[in-house]
């Protein structure tokens, strides 16, 4: 592979990351559900949380969602390793938010992502949150949810 793939591999996989945020913070399902490949799995093993494939994901991330008064989530560099057509890397997280029923909180996290590329570009194979930080202080700010697209 040359450098000039590998370069590109890189700024694709970053921006299929970039993507999932956008995508969660405008609260468009569908877009999120296909940045993941058939038989992709996202899991948040803190609650309890797995959705296999995108229409179970898009399910999923649109009931959890409700769940919020509003959130912001926020993206920052990590690792990514290439193996060819797949890949493996990390993407570190903050958030905050308040949900419907009066909790609220922040927390630095981190996702550990497998990718694999494919004929529409690369997509996510699996998806693993892990909660590094964990604030439940009520915050004082307010915010406010941009309706689903």
């Amino acid at each position: 592979m040359s450098d000039l793939e590998t370069i590109a591999d890189r700024v694709e996989i970053e921006a299929l990351r970039g993507e999932f945020t956008d995508a969660v913070m405008m609260r468009d399902y569908d877009r999120l559900a296909s940045l993941f490949a058939a038989d992709g799995v996202w899991r948040i093993p803190e609650a309890h949380v797995e959705f296999t494939g995108p229409q179970e994901i898009r399910a999923g991330i649109e009931r959890l969602q409700r769940q919020w008064e509003y959130f912001v989530q926020t993206t920052h560099p990590g690792a990514i390793q290439l193996e060819g057509d797949t890949a493996s890397g990390r993407a570190y997280i903050q958030e905050l938010g308040r949900m419907r029923d009066g909790k609220s909180g922040s927390n630095s996290s981190l996702y550990h992502d497998r990718y694999q590329r494919t004929p529409d570009g690369w997509k996510f194979t699996e998806r693993v949150y892990e909660v590094r930080y964990l604030d439940t202080t009520p915050l004082a700010g307010s915010g406010s949810s941009p309706e689903p697209s």
